[in-house]
């Protein structure tokens, strides 16, 4: 058995360094004072806070939190692309093991296969090895449970204070450790579960699309899946690259979309992040149909089927007003949330709602499935247009106009500064100034991001000119806030 014997110790720039000998190996761990999970599971530099030493803790912790609760089936565990992901995905399942619980290693696949598998196959739950959309030297670890759901916060919290050795979790005795198994051909059983609801209406035959993969998990099998439907497929960066990922590609980088839309005279695009739980549009024309747009079209599609409970749509803080307007023009419900696909889930849950998602091109739809889900989106959303007998720009055209808005980042590598940003009354000022003379026609929206070292400031209102200057002159009050 694995001694838990650890002693704490803060130092002055507010970490936590961990010390104590133990049955795994490892020597100090350094940890922020603030929670380690944010929106998105655990993220931040790889080798600098996401260690090897960490990555096994985490997973030993998890295995104890999992076992606690009666789970003895192995963990699905899969990874992104990046050069860091065979690391921690080897440093996580030897905690997983040695806790006793077996592990099925995937290898490189989207977030969701890992959701998807850890229900189908009986699991104790699924890790994902990914930092989603940031930059290759970053790297992260998603957890899900037995149902396929992103764990909930309390799991979290349990793990974390574990790791911590502030609970009161013993860890459990265990006749034998875990073992790790490679299962690549369980990838086969998700591509099934992709295209299974969509049989009788998934023929793309004539159509012309263009996947921009951005290096990721989405070369596995986005091509192959959409060459399926009889679709004539224009595949960019389709390789696994772990030092490109997101590189000026992908859904963050919609140029080579755009570019490659034109150049081919396609029909449709779609730009998937590193890990593939989201996507972006575009149409024939080049317009971007980001994640506002898809949920409007399909709460529309369920809608006029009766399938859409209630009407309600459930998105975030972020979600467009013209969006919202537009909504509730055809008697709908939009619910917002905090941002984060997880918060949009439990409101979903909480409400009995259908369809869910962010502007960022997460989208929830659990008539089908349970969590984000960026290729099943991006079939969805083609088979909606080709059963409708128009195109992507016809749906686009009759649907809304956005309000002008601007999201601009101010990094900030100090986590507690990051998130203690609202303590600054000269930010709180600006805010106040910006909303108070744009009025009813605009807002704004200043946070901390949840995988990112950068806070987010975000303006919206009728009148872009507005929306430039009160984006910069916060976002100018924020940095100075910051430096100070």
């Amino acid at each position: 058995m694995v001694s838990s014997s650890v002693k704490v110790i803060a130092d002055p720039g507010r970490r936590l360094t961990l010390r104590g000998p133990t049955g795994l190996g490892w020597g100090t761990i350094s940890l922020p004072a603030s929670p380690l999970f944010g929106t998105d599971g655990i993220r931040g530099r790889a080798g600098d806070l996401l260690s090897a030493p960490l990555a096994m803790q985490i997973g030993y912790w998890a295995a104890q939190v999992w076992r606690s609760q009666g789970s003895t089936g192995p963990v699905i565990v899969g990874q992104d692309s990046r050069t860091s992901s065979h690391m921690l995905a080897s440093a996580l399942s030897a905690g997983l093991t040695s806790a006793g619980l077996d592990v099925w290693n995937l290898g490189l696949c989207p977030t969701a296969t890992v959701a998807y598998l850890s229900e189908a196959c009986g699991a104790s739950g699924g890790v994902m090895i990914s930092a989603s959309h940031n930059p290759p030297e970053d790297n992260g670890i998603k957890f899900f449970g037995a149902d396929g759901t992103k764990l909930n916060s309390g799991v979290q919290q349990q793990i974390e204070a574990g790791l911590r050795q502030e609970n009161s979790l013993a860890p459990q005795q265990h006749m034998s450790w875990g073992q790790c198994f490679y299962r690549p051909e369980l990838v086969d059983r998700y591509i099934d579960f992709l295209q299974r609801p969509l049989q009788a209406r998934l023929d793309l035959s004539g159509s012309k699309i263009v996947l921009d993969m951005a290096w990721g998990s989405a070369t596995r099998l986005a091509e192959a899946v959409f060459r399926r439907t009889g679709a004539e497929v224009i595949g960019l960066h389709g390789l696994p690259d772990g030092d490109r990922i997101n590189v000026n590609c992908g859904s963050t980088h919609l140029g080579p979309l755009q570019t490659a839309i034109q150049d081919h005279g396609a029909d449709i695009g779609f730009a998937f992040d590193g890990d593939a739980d989201r996507v972006i549009a575009m149409d024939a024309t080049g317009r971007t149909v980001d994640g506002d747009y898809i949920l409007y079209f399909w709460g529309k599609h369920l809608q006029e089927q009766q399938q859409l409970p209630e009407n309600t749509i459930v998105s975030t803080v972020m979600a467009n007003l013209g969006f919202e307007r537009a909504w509730q023009s055809l008697g709908g419900s939009l619910i917002r949330t905090k941002v984060g696909d997880q918060y949009v889930h439990a409101e979903m849950v909480q409400r009995g709602a259908k369809l869910g998602g962010e502007q960022s091109g997460h989208i929830l739809c659990h008539h089908y499935s349970m969590t984000g889900d960026g290729i099943l989106t991006a079939l969805h959303l083609a088979a909606m247009v080709k059963e409708l007998g128009g195109s992507l720009s016809d749906l686009v055209d009759q649907s809304f106009h956005t309000y002008p808005q601007k999201l601009q980042n101010v990094r900030v590598e100090d986590r507690e500064r990051r998130l203690n940003w609202q303590e600054s009354d000269a930010v709180q000022v600006a805010i106040a100034t910006a909303e108070q003379a744009m009025g009813a026609d605009g807002r704004v929206l200043v946070r901390p991001s949840g995988t990112e070292p950068v806070i987010r400031v975000m303006v919206e209102a009728s009148d872009r000119t507005a929306v430039d200057h009160w984006t910069a002159y916060i976002s100018g009050v924020v940095s100075q806030a910051l430096a100070s």
